[in-house]
Formats: C-alpha cells, sequence, structure tokens
C-alpha cells in the first residue's frame, strides 16, 4: 500500500511539475482557456532555506498538488545558485524579466496569485503554512 501511495504522490507531482508552461505568456494563454489563476512562485531552489522548505511541505504535497491541477497554472521562476542546478539561459531569461516585474525586490520566496492578464491578485511570504491553510488562503 505504501508502495502504491508512493508511487501516485510521483506520479501526481511529476503531472503538475511537467506542465509548468516554459514562457510566462504560455502560462497566461492556459489560464485564460482554462479559467484557471496563475500562481507564480520566486524562488532559490538550492540556496533559499524557506524556498526549499516550501517545496518540500507545501509544492510537493499530494493535496497542495490536486488543487493545483484543477485551479491553478504553477509557473515557478527559479533562481538556483549552484553551477550544476543552472537553468537554460533561454529560461534564465523568463525568470529575469519576471522578476523585474513582480520581484524587484528580490525577495525570496515570492509568491503571486494572478489572474491570466498578470494583474496581483494576492501576495504571500513564507509563514509555514500547512497544504490546506494555503489552499484556503487561495480561495
Amino acid at each position: 500500500m505504501k508502495n502504491l501511495l508512493f508511487l501516485s504522490f510521483f506520479l501526481l507531482s511529476s503531472l503538475v511539475w511537467a506542465q509548468q508552461p516554459y514562457s510566462f505568456e504560455a502560462a497566461q494563454k492556459q489560464a485564460a482557456a482554462e479559467s484557471k489563476k496563475i500562481l507564480l512562485v520566486f524562488s532559490g531552489s538550492d540556496w533559499c532555506g524557506p524556498c526549499i522548505k516550501m517545496d518540500k511541505n507545501l509544492w510537493s504535497q499530494p493535496d497542495f498538488q490536486a488543487y493545483a491541477a484543477k485551479a491553478l497554472v504553477f509557473f515557478k521562476a527559479d533562481f538556483p545558485r549552484r553551477k550544476k542546478n543552472q537553468l537554460s539561459s533561454e529560461q534564465q531569461k523568463v525568470n529575469n524579466q519576471l522578476a523585474e516585474i513582480y520581484n524587484p525586490e528580490g525577495y525570496f520566496p515570492r509568491v503571486l496569485l494572478l489572474d491570466a492578464q498578470g494583474s496581483i491578485i494576492k501576495q504571500f511570504t513564507y509563514d509555514d503554512r500547512s497544504p490546506a491553510a494555503f489552499i484556503q488562503a487561495l480561495e
């Protein structure tokens, strides 16, 4: 049973992360077509302690991933520092452009709920919420 749960979790998490659009414009188009909101996350996946905790305790949790799959377009603008984790130059350019618009102060993590046009609906800071509490805050 544990193996089945783990496999289900792995497949669901792969599906949510694999569906992240390459460009923010693609995220906006997907959000508009599917009547979803965009969750834009600025993360330092290999150096930011709170970002790493959010990945582990929130974004990768089955409850959040199930909610995100039906209600959100998840777009993670990652800014890793380690050479082995560097993004493609194209993706880094996309993330840099988003940071200029939505995170000019350079806060990490920074989580924004946006409409399909890119207008900010809500902003979140790290506060170690449970997936259920975060989902409730999104609604």
